[in-house]
């Protein structure tokens, strides 16, 4: 699915207005995840805290009555393009570190880690991460044996 321009700037506003609520303090927030959740039927993109609190929303008109199947998986990597955009602002929010951004279905069902932000460390894929280490610690184990 392709998105339009206007969707990356309204998801970029929505992620500055989360960025609003935890500015950075001595005073930060412990909480371990932003939890957003998208809409197929209302178009609606909401932000919450670990306590199910609402931090902001916003409608996504391009979203609105989506039928497509595949809604959430191509909504996947265009969130973690647009958060890789404004890393400055989403890896240094007003909370305690590590801190994930996670998207989440209308139900709270956890569709994708987004984003893990850390001091030193930023999980953008974890596919991509661990892709292959099955593979890669089974062949050198068999070297190491063949030894």
């Amino acid at each position: 699915m392709n998105f339009k321009e206007q969707t990356e700037q309204q998801i970029v506003r929505f992620l500055n207005k989360v960025a609003e609520k935890f500015p950075v303090s001595d005073d930060v927030s412990l909480m371990t995840d932003i939890h957003i959740r998208a809409s197929q039927d209302s178009g609606e993109l909401r932000a919450f805290d670990d306590n199910d609190e609402e931090i902001t929303r916003c409608v996504v008109e391009e979203w609105i009555d989506n039928k497509d199947e595949d809604f959430y998986d191509s909504l996947v990597p265009l969130l973690r393009n647009i958060l890789g955009k404004v890393s400055d602002v989403v890896d240094n929010l007003g909370i305690i570190k590590p801190y994930s951004f996670v998207l989440e279905n209308d139900d709270a069902e956890n569709i994708a880690e987004l984003r893990v932000c850390d001091d030193d460390t930023v999980i953008i894929d974890d596919k991509e991460l661990l892709e292959g280490l099955d593979k890669e610690l089974d062949e050198f184990l068999e070297n190491l044996l063949k030894d």
